[in-house]
């Protein structure tokens, strides 16, 4: 397959069909400068910034790397006027939307030659997407970190219905990490793949070093779904985890649960390095994550492997 034919690689004017995931506390400007760098596109989390510093993230973003770079914005963001303000001054020209819907942006977004993609859980929404207007459509199965759909659709499942269901192209999320994972994303009708949880291991990624290494620790079976009544969520299981998950499982109300989590859980967690009390989020792929690498090798290593894996099924 020649990756200059695709459509993702067009769309964003790239080399490789990979997307890092904007993750919160992992993806700062290092990450994404790197990937972008290395033939990916990068994107700068604005989840866990203040408008200031994703300002600063872009800013510094741009003197690391000549190539495209995105960001990500949650819709659900509490400032995100501030955010969007921010983009059009800095000229960013790629923005992923996520938790909220497509419509209520993307038709602003474009008006100003923005490149807009959106991510959904289902092919009911992906549809939704496309009568936005939104350039491409990131689809994300059961698999992925951090927060994630309710109807629990894995990626196996998820991908060749959304391919199915819209004519945009589609970038598969959830599970992927390496060459094999990308191919069979792109054999299921992906047009590209998001990749998260390998890039919130690598040397770039903003994570603190001690949840970097617990990445390194997971097994298979060592991650759970939880908080489904507030915002399903894929955590590592820890000692917080096991506090929400007894909760959970004895009924615990909306309120109770948002107690529980209170504030600052995730960045306790991922940024600041207490992997006891802090939420640590991550996708299953985690356990297929053995070392801390550099960005340039984890891109490397994924398409050599890609390219080896089409030539073992010719």
């Amino acid at each position: 397959m020649s990756f200059t034919e695709n459509r993702i690689t067009k769309l964003f004017n790239i080399k490789y069909p990979i997307i890092q995931g904007g993750m919160v506390w992992c993806s700062g400007w290092k990450l994404a400068s790197a990937v972008s760098n290395n033939g990916g596109l990068g994107l700068i989390g604005a989840g866990s910034m203040h408008p200031d510093m994703f300002r600063e993230h872009i800013q510094n973003c741009k003197r690391a790397t000549d190539k495209p770079f995105g960001v990500n914005i949650p819709l659900l963001y509490p400032q995100i006027d501030e955010l969007i303000n921010i983009i059009i001054e800095e000229d960013v020209k790629i923005v992923f939307t996520s938790a909220g819907s497509p419509k209520k942006y993307t038709s602003f977004f474009k008006e100003k030659a923005i490149t807009v993609v959106h991510v959904v859980s289902s092919s009911k929404f992906a549809k939704k997407c496309e009568e936005a207007g939104v350039d491409a459509i990131v689809a994300e199965g059961f698999e992925a970190g951090g927060h994630n759909g309710r109807e629990e659709t894995t990626t196996m499942s998820l991908i060749p219905q959304v391919a199915d269901s819209t004519s945009l192209p589609v970038i598969a999320a959830g599970g992927i990490g390496c060459g094999r994972t990308m191919l069979a994303a792109m054999v299921l009708g992906a047009d590209a793949v998001q990749i998260g949880s390998r890039f919130a291991a690598s040397a770039e990624s903003s994570a603190h070093e001690n949840f970097k290494n617990q990445i390194v620790k997971t097994q298979e079976g060592d991650t759970k779904l939880c908080l489904k009544k507030l915002a399903p969520t894929r955590l590592i299981k820890n000692e917080f985890f096991e506090s929400v998950n007894s909760a959970e499982n004895s009924g615990a109300s909306v309120d109770e649960l948002r107690n529980l989590l209170g504030k600052g859980r995730a960045k306790l967690g991922m940024f600041e390095g207490n992997l006891s009390e802090g939420e640590l989020e991550i996708g299953q792929i985690a356990s297929r994550i053995n070392n801390i690498d550099t960005v340039e090798k984890i891109i490397s290593s994924i398409i050599n492997e890609y390219n080896d894996s089409i030539k073992k099924m010719m």
